[in-house]
């Protein structure tokens, strides 16, 4: 099955793998059906910007933003973006996730995915020492210029040493081999 991953390494062959992720977020129908929009990813990776517009696609019971639309505009980055900041010798999941409601939304929403290049040493030096542990990323939804925050998301992000997370996987598929159940 083709995924993804493999399309964006496939077209950024032909442009910029930043202008790959934003046309595909904004092209595949998991992330259109959020109704939100990727409308800037720096080329370094290291800051991605959303835009959750109001409107009839999103309206609640109550015509505000629903809490569904806000937690799937954000939810994909914090993992996607680290992906392709640390690359192919880590593993890096999505492992648990929060939204704190702070008060309705009858507008745009905006949010910024940032990462520092100190946080990316950080998480490459523990993965080395550790092999694996997660990290908490913090999204705020809010207006345009940021003076009202709406929502927050808490993001667990797992990482991995890749050979560490590979070894571990061999581990306990050959722990499950040898267990004999009968039903």
């Amino acid at each position: 099955m083709i995924t993804y991953k493999k399309i964006a390494e496939l077209a950024a062959r032909f442009i910029s793998k930043p202008k790959v992720l934003k046309f595909g977020f904004n092209l595949s129908p998991m992330y259109r059906r959020t109704s939100a929009k990727v409308i800037y990813i720096s080329e370094d990776f290291l800051k991605i910007q959303i835009k959750l517009p109001f409107s009839y696609k999103n309206a609640n019971y109550v015509n505000t933003i629903f809490g569904g639309s806000m937690f799937s505009a954000v939810d994909p980055f914090p993992m996607t973006q680290l992906m392709n900041l640390i690359g192919d010798d880590y593993v890096v999941w999505d492992k648990a996730a929060e939204i704190f409601f702070r008060r309705p939304a009858k507008e745009d929403l905006y949010a910024d995915f940032i990462y520092s290049l100190e946080e990316l040493e950080e998480i490459k030096k523990k993965a080395k020492e550790l092999n694996e542990f997660e990290i908490v990323k913090i999204t705020k939804l809010t207006n345009k210029d940021k003076s009202i925050v709406y929502c927050e998301v808490h993001k667990k992000v797992y990482i991995a040493n890749k050979t560490f997370f590979k070894e571990k996987q061999k581990a306990r598929i050959n722990k499950k081999s040898k267990v004999v159940n009968f039903y």
